[in-house]
């Protein structure tokens, strides 16, 4: 337990922001696993709209600096180069 009050607050903000990234994380990973389901069902066009969203979540997660952009252009790059291979054969 922290003695000094300042570190009390670090210790209660550190709790809300770990809480906060922790369901940004979990939007990423929902929409990242929608995507690929799409993709394995064969639907072409629900895919699309699917990766697309999937890329809106990644990008707000790394404008949140819950992820580093470095990831977010990882994992953007390697779904569309999933998109596009699994649909141009």
């Amino acid at each position: 337990m922290p003695n000094i009050k300042s570190a009390e607050k670090r210790a209660r903000q550190a709790a809300v922001r770990t809480e906060r990234n922790r369901r940004v994380k979990s939007v990423v990973k929902t929409s990242i696993r929608r995507f690929k389901e799409a993709l394995q069902s064969g639907d072409g066009e629900s895919a699309r709209e699917k990766l697309k969203a999937a890329i809106r979540q990644i990008d707000k997660a790394a404008a949140r600096g819950v992820i580093h952009k470095n990831n977010a252009a990882r994992r953007k790059s390697r779904l569309t180069r999933l998109f596009n291979t699994s649909v141009t054969g």
